[in-house]
């Protein structure tokens, strides 16, 4: 490496550095001290084992399906350069096929493994999705899926054969910018959200708006409970898209008034908080590793302006994103407990908060304090001990500073 690309890379490391630790701040004190939680005392011995047997069957599940996952796919990026050959779309026409069919490749080998945790769920009540939708049901997901991965491979393989190694840097930005606009158009596409009919929850909805000094955010019903018992909220949207979706599974009686407040209060954290913008920022910095990676790597096959790179190119990425997940987790809880922080702030009730988490492990058997292993690999928010633990020092913070 010469002394100027040296240079260079060190800048870009102190720069991602610097980037990575101004959207890692968070409004959670530093010194926030969570105090020990005996999980078979608050959650109570039998549904701690409960969710432990569920779980232990899906991390079996989701670590088969990993190795399948990559062993598919060094098989596809080993033998599947002979299809780029006897291609004659052209070469970007070729590499989108490539991709295509590397997808549904994924798709089959994956599939066993998606029918065997339905299988599970169905058995412990979970879900109540059927087998046939399942596997035939949502093919609008899957073309868009189909659909997404062209668009990439036309972007990428586009600028690589404009700007040789040099296209990962304005990739990045294409498909930052790629992300931003679904996150602000999604919301206008999705169907079946209904308005908030209780007046008394939407009168607090308003008023906890006020309190994280947000506004005008629609608050939105989905109706899930014929396919799911769990319960669910979610923030999505950017600015004038901006909703909040609560499942009705959250209404039916099963949660307190109060609980349900934690979790509006919660949701609403999300965007006070600015956590669909900084999740686009966190997609741009792990983005630019990830394409200079895709891009040293595909390098032996003539770069990603070349089909015969494809195949090699879908191994590469699901290596990356495997191996990147447990930093993505670290992001996650991180915006998940800021959340949990805000809503404790906004409703002032840890007693409502630990309520809803114990009722929570109830609805989705979610195991309260899992394998370590798990929680850094497949964990996107803090366990449900550390949430419950949370709110006690929360507690514990009021009573001091009173």
């Amino acid at each position: 490496m010469t002394p100027l690309r040296a240079a260079l890379a060190g800048l870009f490391a102190v720069g991602w550095i610097v980037a990575a630790w101004m959207l890692y701040g968070s409004v959670v004190p530093d010194d926030l001290s969570l105090p020990h939680v005996d999980s078979d005392a608050v959650f109570g011995t039998r549904l701690v084992d409960e969710t432990e047997r569920y779980e232990r069957f899906l991390y079996a599940d989701w670590a088969l399906s990993q190795v399948v996952l990559l062993a598919s796919l060094a098989l596809y990026a080993r033998y599947g350069v002979r299809y780029a050959r006897e291609s004659a779309a052209g070469p970007i026409g070729t590499g989108m096929l490539l991709g295509m069919l590397g997808l549904a490749i994924v798709w089959i080998a994956q599939l066993p493994f998606g029918i065997a945790a339905l299988w599970w769920d169905r058995r412990h009540d979970v879900s109540e999705v059927g087998y046939f939708d399942y596997v035939f049901g949502d093919w609008l997901a899957l073309g868009g899926a189909f659909v997404s991965v062209c668009l990439a491979l036309l972007i990428v393989m586009a600028l690589a054969r404009w700007l040789g190694s040099w296209w990962w840097i304005p990739g990045v930005a294409v498909f930052t910018a790629i992300v931003a606009l679904f996150a602000f158009v999604v919301p206008y596409l999705v169907t079946g959200l209904d308005p908030v009919t209780d007046r008394e929850l939407e009168a607090t909805y308003e008023r906890y708006e006020r309190v994280q000094g947000v506004e005008h955010i629609p608050l939105r019903v989905e109706e899930v409970s014929g396919d799911t018992s769990q319960a669910n909220a979610y923030a999505f949207g950017i600015g004038p898209s901006a909703r909040i979706v609560l499942w009705d599974t959250l209404l039916d009686g099963r949660f307190t008034d109060g609980e349900v407040h934690v979790v509006l209060a919660h949701e609403l954290g999300h965007h006070s908080r600015g956590h669909i913008p900084k999740t686009i920022a966190w997609f741009a910095l792990f983005a630019l590793p990830g394409t200079f990676v895709l891009m040293v790597a595909t390098r032996r096959r003539g770069g990603m302006g070349e089909p015969a790179a494809v195949p090699l190119a879908l191994l590469v990425t699901a290596v990356f994103s495997l191996v990147l997940t447990p930093a993505q987790n670290v992001v996650s809880r991180q915006m998940e407990r800021e959340a949990d922080w805000k809503a404790l702030q906004t409703t002032r009730d840890p007693a409502s908060a630990r309520g809803l988490f114990r009722e929570f492990a109830k609805t989705s058997l979610g195991d309260p304090s899992p394998p370590t292993w798990a929680y850094v690999l497949l964990d996107t928010h803090p366990t449900l001990a550390q949430r419950v633990a949370m709110a006690n020092a929360w507690a514990r913070e009021r009573r001091s500073a009173g």
